[in-house]
């Protein structure tokens, strides 16, 4: 290659590849908005937290067939690891020398199924508290206030993460998430 086809090249745009389809783009930007909402109007406005609580699920549900069924990057099998290699992957962004992946890395695979897990025990506990079995079970409120304020620490790991690894792989993560495209290489 010649000196002006190199030039040439390092000035073209990189290539551009599809990752993430628009179902899991409108299922992540609306779960931020609804947990967001949920979390604002817990107290203060019982019946759209309610139903804020009733969207999150039938979206969870969504999520998980669309886990299974959806396309390559939207798949469980695409990014839920072992734990030693979720634990090697940390290791190596803590050190700025991770493997970067087209779809989720190991660590964002398992910090979706650890929001998964903890949005479930949410609406679950919410739910729980409108049925008169549990209306002011003091540990059900608990469990559910508690769960909150984990997977708002667990946002918070999760939003660190997306930093880290934009900047460990020079890339916009979040722009990823709105156009659903990364660089291929």
């Amino acid at each position: 290659m010649t000196t002006i086809e190199m030039k040439a090249a390092a000035n073209r745009p990189p290539q551009m590849v599809r990752v993430w389809d628009p179902l899991v783009r409108i299922f992540h930007w609306s779960l931020v908005t609804l947990f967001a909402f949920s979390f604002l109007t817990g107290d203060e406005w019982k019946s759209v937290h309610i139903y804020s609580g009733y969207v999150i699920i039938v979206l969870l549900a969504l999520r998980v067939i669309w886990g299974v069924v959806g396309s390559r990057h939207a798949r469980f099998s695409d990014f839920v690891y072992h734990p030693l290699t979720v634990l090697s992957h940390l290791r190596n962004s803590l050190a700025m020398r991770a493997k970067r992946y087209i779809g989720h890395n190991p660590a964002g695979g398992a910090m979706v199924v650890a929001l998964f897990f903890m949005l479930s025990g949410i609406v679950t506990t919410g739910y729980m508290m409108t049925t008169d079995a549990y209306w002011g079970i003091e540990w059900v409120e608990e469990t559910h206030k508690a769960l909150v304020y984990i997977t708002l620490g667990l946002v918070a790991l999760h939003i660190g993460g997306v930093v880290l690894a934009s900047i460990e792989h020079r890339e916009n993560l979040v722009r990823a998430m709105i156009t659903g495209r990364k660089r291929a290489n």
